[in-house]
Formats: structure tokens, sequence, C-alpha cells
């Protein structure tokens, strides 16, 4: 499928360290006779070409140095660059800078706030996943001032979420009928078939150990004691979440979150606790699917709330483990002896809301059904059911995620489908999605060659003898 689709669904879902670090900029003139001007021969710096106006598109320009940052997100990504041309970059920036003046022209607006609170996320996880300082990142996009790259940050996300806006209003009204389906199938030559690989369904029984209520009690008894420790001796809340926090993703920054309230981030408890706080004010301890928290409210700014929590999780104790263990291997036993069939054991035994009420069906999060194609599966899942025949169970396995430490499933294979040329009826969700995509490129084909007629544009002579998908040179009508 050609490269504009993909642009078409993603562009509007990729962060500040996927796109490139130009900011938009306002038309400017394309050049003034300053023959006339004196100018003082020892100035040589006043000759040096800085940065070169590569194009200027309605209300932007692109610069020279905008393909270059192009290249430099590509590689900090791990992309080749080896096959990407200049001007193939340079192409895609003029689409993106079309998008967004026209996205401005059709009055399309975005939440700057929603946009600085991203920001932040943006940074938090550049630092975090590369682990590295703000010095570094600064030195790494050629920035002097933490303020200056927040303020680029935020025309690059603010440009790309007019552009991804623009994108999806054209498409938004694009649909195919059965009939449409039909005809783009045929019209692929046999030869040319696209061919689905291996797909599997499968289903889980989940059983999570029981927690006590001594254990509940306890946790809450610890987060009273922080509390009184801070209130009443002046101890330090964010030391105490270094030390004692189960959250492990916020322990090493004291337990800090940033929320915000037009944009959900934490769970609906967590949320609800934080902003009914005053500045300074520490919650009493609350639980959710992860535990138990206290919050301590620290700042509120606008529609945002800094807050630092603490979070324990109940413990769960040797017995209980045990016993989770012994509910699904008798569980596994009855399914095997033919007591039970495997959905009616998952709506019965299973803890695992969202699939017990489906026999236990797992849901392909790409695509919302059931089906999962096995060379996009999950690896650990993989490893898992990649020796199990149709309707076998596997033994009682161990796991966990980010809510459970522990928790113990058993799985089999509902169905199967084997690599194969694509069939009509068999695959018509898939071919109807191709479709789609089909008649979305299209029509996003239609609208840029319209835009470009009706849209002021200049190339630069450094530019003209690139070959691009669009006929930005306007050389003839189409």
């Amino acid at each position: 499928m050609k490269s504009t689709i993909k642009s078409v669904i993603t562009t509007a879902m990729v962060c500040v360290f996927a796109v490139n670090l130009s900011a938009a900029q306002e038309i400017i003139p394309d050049k003034v006779d300053n023959s006339k001007k004196k100018m003082d021969s020892t100035q040589t710096s006043a000759r040096k070409k800085v940065d070169g106006v590569a194009a200027v598109v309605g209300d932007f320009v692109v610069l020279d140095s905008d393909i270059d940052k192009e290249y430099i997100q590509l590689q900090a990504r791990g992309v080749s660059i080896a096959e990407i041309t200049r001007c193939q970059l340079f192409g895609k920036l003029l689409e993106d800078k079309l998008y967004a003046h026209h996205a401005i022209q059709d009055s399309i607006t975005v939440n700057e706030l929603e946009i600085r609170s991203n920001i932040e996320q943006q940074i938090n996880a550049f630092l975090e996943s590369k682990g590295g300082s703000m010095a570094e990142l600064l030195s790494f996009y050629n920035k002097d001032s933490e303020e200056s790259l927040r303020e680029e940050m935020f025309e690059i996300n603010k440009n790309a979420k007019l552009a991804g806006d623009m994108q999806r209003k054209i498409i938004a009204d694009v649909e195919v009928t059965p009939e449409e389906v039909r005809e783009y199938f045929n019209s692929i030559p046999k030869e040319e078939r696209p061919v689905f690989g291996t797909e599997l369904k499968v289903a889980q029984i989940v059983v999570m150990p029981e927690v006590s209520e001594e254990a509940k009690q306890a946790a809450i008894d610890k987060l009273k004691e922080f509390k009184a420790d801070v209130i009443e001796n002046g101890a330090s809340f964010t030391t105490k979440a270094v030390f004692y926090s189960d959250d492990k993703a916020a322990r090493g920054k004291g337990g800090a979150y940033t929320l915000n309230r037009k944009r959900p981030q934490m769970v609906k408890e967590f949320r609800d606790v934080a902003f009914s706080l005053q500045e300074g004010e520490i919650s009493e301890p609350f639980e959710s699917d992860f535990g138990y928290h206290i919050i301590l409210l620290e700042k509120i700014r606008g529609q945002e709330y800094d807050v630092r929590h603490i979070l324990i999780r109940p413990e769960i104790t040797e017995s209980s483990v045990l016993a989770a263990k012994e509910k699904i291997t008798k569980v596994r036993e009855r399914i095997q002896s033919g007591d039970l069939t495997f959905a009616d054991a998952a709506l019965e035994f299973s803890d695992e809301e969202e699939t017990k009420y489906e026999g236990g069906q797992l849901i392909n999060p790409y695509t919302q059904d059931s089906s999962m194609e096995l060379t996009k599966m999950d690896p650990e899942l993989y490893g898992q059911i990649q020796d199990l025949k149709d309707n076998e169970i596997s033994l009682v396995l161990q796991d966990q995620d980010r809510i459970n430490p522990i928790k113990f499933k058993i799985l089999t294979v509902t169905d199967r489908i084997d690599e194969h040329e694509a069939d009509f009826a068999r695959d018509y969700l898939k071919i109807k999605s191709l479709a789609l995509q089909e008649k979305q490129y299209k029509e996003i084909q239609k609208w840029q060659e319209e835009k470009i007629y009706d849209t002021y544009v200049k190339i630069s002579d450094d530019y003209k003898s690139c070959e691009f998908n669009s006929n930005w040179l306007k050389t003839e009508k189409k």
C-alpha cells in the first residue's frame, strides 16, 4: 500500500520525537534589493547563508534545515536513511504544510493546553527512555534553552495536530459499499492478491489470588501512618514515595504526576480524589484496581494539577497463591474430563472481567476482533500457545500484569486459519479495509491536486529538479 495512505491514518498520533523538528513560520519576502545599501566589507559573516528557504506553502515556509532535522529524527528512531532521498523528505514536508495551512483556512482549532501538556509528557518520556538530561536533549536538538525547545515543540505539535485533523476531515465521509469492495477485489490481478498470514483465535481463563481483609487493612494503616508523619512531624512526602511506593513508574520522581481535568490520564478513582483536594492537602487512603493510595496536591495550574502519590499493594500471602493455583488446576482437569466446556468454565470461574463473558476469547487490540495474525502476535502470548493443537489446553501458567503482580491462567486455541491467498468471502472485512484505504488515498490525492492550485506555492530553484508525487511545480493542470 502506498505510503500516503499510512500518513492519512497515523499523522495525528505521531508524537513530537517521531516527527520533524521544523517550526512553522510566517511567509517571508522573497528577496530585498540591498544593492544600494552600504555593507562593511569587514563583516564577512553578513554574506554567509545561515538557512535557506526551500519552499513557501500558503502561510508556511520550509527551510533547508527542516529537511536536515527530518534526517536526524529518522536516525534517532533507528530508521535507515540510506534509501531515503532529500527530495522525498522535502515532498512530505510540503504535504504537511499544505494540510496545516488549509486547516487554519477551514477554522480548525486545537486545544493549546492539551498540546502543552503533551509536551511535558513527551519530554519526560524521552528523558526516561534515553536516560539523559535536559542539557543532552538541548544539545541533540541544537537548542540553547529549554524555553526555545518547548516553543518549537509547541509549533510542531500544533501543526501536526492541524494537519492530522485536516486529513481526517478530508476522508471523514468516505465509505465503501459492498459492491465497491467487490469491484476493488476483482480489480486485483490474481497473481497480485494479498496473502494473509496464519491467524489464531485464543481464549483464556484467569484466576487471581484473593487478598485478605487483614492485608487490605494493613495497607490502609501504613498509608495513614505516612500521612500522620508528614502532617504532624514534617516528614517528606516525596521521600516516603521514593522509599515505600509500589508505583515503580513514578517512584523515582517522588510519586509525581501532572493531571489535566480535560484529558483523562489516571483511573477514575484517582482523578476524583485528586480533583477534590486543596493545594497542600493530603487525601485519606482510597482504593483503585492497583491497590491503595494517598495523594498530596502540590499545585493547581488552571486545568492542570501537580500531585504526588504513594501506592501500597496489599500483601498476597503464600496460602492465597497456592489456593489460586489449585483452583485453576481443578478447572483445567474438569475441562479435560469433559465436565465443562472451556467457554462455560470461563464464565463460571475466570476473574478476568474483559474476557469471561465471551468464553474467555482474547481480543486483538489492533483490529478489535478475535483473530490474531501469528506474525503480529505478542511474543509472550505466542510462546505460550505456539505448540498447542486446536482445542488443546495449556498447562497452568503463572503470569502478571501492571495491576496484578501474580495470576494464573490456562489457554486454548479455539480456531486456526492457515496462511492463504485472500478469499473474498472469508476475508471480507480485511478486503473492505483495504478498499476503504484505497478510496481514502484517492480522495487525499484529489484534494491535494485541487488545493495545490488554490494555494500560493513557491519552490526554491535548488529543489525544482525533484520528482514529486504531487504537482508542486504546477507544470500542468491535471
